[in-house]
C-alpha cells in the first residue's frame, strides 16, 4: 500500500507546523515529542522514507542549531533515535493507512506518542552509545517492524 497517494493527509495545521519547522521559526517550547512525530508523519505521506529521513535529519539539525541546543553525548541531535522513530510511523502508516491529517493519526496511534517506546527496542547502553548519535545503530533487544507495503 503506498500511503503517499492520499491527497488528504495534511491540515492547515499540519503546513504551518511544517513551514515553521523548515525555515527554524517554530519556537523551542512548541517544538515536542508530538510535533516530532507529526512532521516525520507528513515527509512519509509526502516522500519515500529515505528522502524524508534526510529531510528530517537535516531539519532536525537546523532547528536544534537555531534553538541553541548544544551537541553532547546526551543531547543534540541522535541519528538511531530520528531513524527509529521515523521507522516505527512508517510502519505504523503502511499497516494502518493514511489519516485525515497528521493530529489524527497521532490521535489514532497513541503508542508513538509515548516518546520512551524506544525503549522496547533499545537497551540504554546502545541508546547512549556513541556511534548512535551520528549513525543508525540497529536495535539489541528486539527488532523494528517490518514496513509492510
Amino acid at each position: 500500500m503506498d500511503f503517499r497517494q492520499n491527497a488528504r493527509v495534511i491540515s492547515a495545521s499540519d503546513e504551518d507546523l511544517l513551514v515553521q519547522f523548515e525555515n527554524q521559526t517554530l519556537p523551542k517550547e512548541e517544538w515536542t515529542h508530538r510535533a516530532h512525530v507529526r512532521v516525520g508523519y507528513f515527509y512519509l505521506v509526502k516522500h519515500p522514507f529515505d528522502v524524508a529521513l534526510v529531510l528530517m535529519r537535516e531539519g532536525v539539525k537546523k532547528l536544534n542549531a537555531a534553538h541553541g541546543v548544544e551537541e553532547g553525548p546526551l543531547s543534540g541531535y541522535n541519528e538511531t533515535t530520528t531513524h527509529a522513530f521515523l521507522h516505527l510511523i512508517a510502519a505504523t502508516m503502511a499497516a494502518y493507512g493514511p489519516m485525515p491529517d497528521a493530529d489524527s493519526f497521532c490521535d489514532r496511534h497513541t503508542q508513538l506518542m509515548n516518546r520512551n517506546v524506544l525503549r522496547l527496542f533499545y537497551s540504554p547502553d546502545r541508546r547512549t552509545d556513541p556511534r548512535a548519535k551520528t549513525d543508525f545503530v540497529e536495535p539489541d533487544l528486539a527488532p523494528l517492524p517490518r514496513i509492510v507495503a
